[in-house]
């Protein structure tokens, strides 16, 4: 599986061979001391995979469920007439899906699969940077798409990564994906960053955002046994980070949610939230388009909360 997809989740190997989590780990350590692949967080990959990036149908079928209920509760945070930026991936595509129902949304995107995802939505302006196609990940990038960024300013910018680590933030495997994602950060007066638990504590070449400058992080909650995650869980709060974690293992909020138009409970009813103070920075110009998430999202409680959150995590 991992020579065919070049990653894979444990969770969807414990599924396929109808087995434990705990006995493909097992495996998995097995077959890394065997030089047969590398371990990462949550998964595994081929070997030399700190520098090699899958492609996007890999990265599809990695972690569905959890990037689904991610994108579910994201959604809720964009509002009726505001202008956005949503960088590459296959979780920001996720999330445009759900976009595509919000009126009067302008939508700036490196992504053609952003773009095809809002491209029939009657009440959202999709606005394309330039630059070169990189057909892996399906991305406008270089010089190009740098400089249509220019001058642009926009209220939140969705990322999605590779890795994410509280001593170094989000990281990409390609510099040319990286740059753009630097100036995708640039237009925006707050980012979001998008990331399922299996890239939660990994680390790859190219620093996009660092720590500091992530606004918020929406993520999905790790397993039980996922002491790792939960580290960096509490690293990143302890840095200002404020935190999201969408329904429960497996992507309960999101499920049967598959696109605009699911029958499924709402994100915002099923997640569950790591409260943060306020906003760490304030951005001239941003005026009051911009809410505190401890106000909005994260609801009014202190650093306390978040601490006993993290902390049941570890337990659990």
């Amino acid at each position: 599986m991992v020579r065919a997809n070049g990653a894979v989740s444990l969770r969807e190997l414990a599924r396929v061979v109808q087995t434990s989590e705990v006995t493909v780990r097992r495996d998995v350590r097995a077959l890394e001391a065997e030089g047969l692949l590398d371990r990462r967080h949550g998964g595994a990959v081929l070997p030399g995979g700190f520098t090699r990036e899958s492609g996007f149908p890999q990265k599809s079928h990695l972690a569905t469920a959890e990037k689904t209920a991610i994108a579910d509760l994201a959604a809720n945070l964009v509002e009726e007439g505001e202008a956005i930026v949503v960088g590459a991936g296959t979780t920001t595509q996720e999330l445009a899906r759900r976009l595509a129902r919000v009126p009067g949304l302008t939508v700036v995107t490196n992504s053609l699969l952003v773009a095809q995802a809002l491209a029939h939505a009657n009440r959202v302006e999709v606005v394309m940077t330039g630059g070169t196609l990189r057909g892996s990940n399906y991305a406008l990038v270089g010089s190009g798409a740098e400089q249509s960024l220019h001058g642009l300013r926009v209220s939140r910018a969705f990322l999605s990564g590779s890795g994410l680590t509280a001593e170094r933030g989000l990281s990409t495997s390609n510099m040319l994906s990286a740059s753009v994602d630097r100036a995708l950060v640039q237009a925006a007066a707050e980012v979001v960053v998008l990331a399922d638990h299996t890239k939660l504590g990994t680390d790859t070449m190219f620093q996009t955002v660092p720590t500091d400058l992530i606004t918020r992080l929406v993520t999905d909650e790790p397993p039980a046994h996922d002491d790792r995650a939960a580290t960096e869980l509490q690293a990143l709060a302890d840095q200002g980070v404020q935190i999201a974690v969408a329904g429960g293992q497996g992507g309960s909020a999101g499920a049967g949610a598959g696109g605009p138009g699911g029958d499924a409970v709402s994100a915002r009813q099923q997640r569950r939230d790591v409260p943060l103070p306020g906003p760490r920075r304030q951005v001239p110009g941003a005026g009051g388009q911009l809410r505190s998430a401890s106000a909005s999202m994260l609801g009014e409680q202190g650093p306390g909360a978040e601490r006993a959150r993290v902390a049941d995590l570890r337990r659990r």
